[in-house]
Protein backbone atom coordinates (compact mmCIF):
# COMPACT_ATOMS: atom_id res chain seq x y z
CA UNK A 1 0.00 0.00 0.00
CA UNK A 2 1.30 4.03 -0.80
CA UNK A 3 2.65 5.51 1.77
CA UNK A 4 -0.13 8.26 1.51
CA UNK A 5 -2.71 6.61 1.72
CA UNK A 6 -1.90 4.61 4.53
CA UNK A 7 -1.07 6.97 6.62
CA UNK A 8 -4.51 8.49 6.06
CA UNK A 9 -5.87 5.06 6.95
CA UNK A 10 -4.40 4.21 9.92
CA UNK A 11 -5.48 8.31 11.30
CA UNK A 12 -1.33 9.25 11.50
CA UNK A 13 -2.37 12.24 9.15
CA UNK A 14 -5.66 14.35 8.64
CA UNK A 15 -5.87 14.18 5.31
CA UNK A 16 -3.64 12.02 2.29
CA UNK A 17 -3.03 14.89 0.11
CA UNK A 18 -0.98 16.30 3.62
CA UNK A 19 0.89 13.04 3.80
CA UNK A 20 1.49 13.66 0.34
CA UNK A 21 2.52 17.31 1.18
CA UNK A 22 4.69 15.80 3.85
CA UNK A 23 6.37 13.54 1.57
CA UNK A 24 7.20 15.77 -1.09
CA UNK A 25 8.59 17.93 1.67
CA UNK A 26 11.16 15.41 2.84
CA UNK A 27 9.08 15.37 6.33
CA UNK A 28 8.77 11.00 6.20
CA UNK A 29 11.30 9.08 6.04
CA UNK A 30 10.82 4.72 5.54
CA UNK A 31 13.66 2.79 7.15
CA UNK A 32 16.25 5.82 7.23
CA UNK A 33 15.22 7.00 3.74
CA UNK A 34 13.27 9.93 2.48
CA UNK A 35 10.05 8.78 0.94
CA UNK A 36 7.72 9.61 -2.16
CA UNK A 37 4.12 9.53 -1.64
CA UNK A 38 4.26 6.60 -4.14
CA UNK A 39 6.62 4.32 -1.54
CA UNK A 40 5.53 1.01 -1.26
CA UNK A 41 4.81 -0.07 2.53
CA UNK A 42 5.33 -3.79 3.83
CA UNK A 43 4.95 -4.93 7.46
CA UNK A 44 7.74 -3.92 9.84
CA UNK A 45 8.87 -0.83 7.49
CA UNK A 46 10.03 1.74 10.42
CA UNK A 47 8.24 4.94 9.28
CA UNK A 48 9.34 8.31 10.97
CA UNK A 49 7.61 11.37 10.51
CA UNK A 50 7.58 15.22 11.58
CA UNK A 51 4.57 16.55 11.49
CA UNK A 52 2.22 18.60 14.17
CA UNK A 53 4.95 19.19 16.04
CA UNK A 54 6.54 16.19 17.04
CA UNK A 55 8.99 13.52 15.62
CA UNK A 56 6.93 10.33 15.57
CA UNK A 57 8.65 7.15 14.86
CA UNK A 58 6.35 3.74 14.43
CA UNK A 59 6.85 0.35 12.66
CA UNK A 60 3.96 -1.28 10.80
CA UNK A 61 2.86 -4.13 11.74
CA UNK A 62 0.36 -4.98 9.15
CA UNK A 63 -1.20 -3.99 5.96
CA UNK A 64 -4.77 -3.05 6.22
CA UNK A 65 -6.89 -4.38 3.07
CA UNK A 66 -9.66 -1.62 3.39
CA UNK A 67 -10.92 0.98 5.49
CA UNK A 68 -10.10 1.22 9.15
CA UNK A 69 -11.98 1.80 11.69
CA UNK A 70 -9.99 5.08 14.10
CA UNK A 71 -10.63 2.62 17.39
CA UNK A 72 -9.16 0.31 15.45
CA UNK A 73 -5.90 2.00 13.60
CA UNK A 74 -3.55 1.25 16.25
CA UNK A 75 -3.75 -2.44 15.56
CA UNK A 76 -1.40 -2.06 12.46
CA UNK A 77 1.50 -0.25 14.23
CA UNK A 78 3.57 0.12 16.77
CA UNK A 79 4.81 3.88 18.29
CA UNK A 80 8.82 3.15 18.59
CA UNK A 81 9.30 7.27 20.06
CA UNK A 82 6.95 10.18 20.10
CA UNK A 83 9.19 13.09 20.53
CA UNK A 84 8.82 17.03 20.33
CA UNK A 85 10.42 18.85 17.81
CA UNK A 86 12.46 22.20 18.70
Amino acid sequence: MRIDLLLNKLCLTKTRSIAKNACDKGLITVNGKKAKASEIIKANDVIEMRLYGFMHRFCITAIPSGNVAKKDAGDYYEMLAREPLE
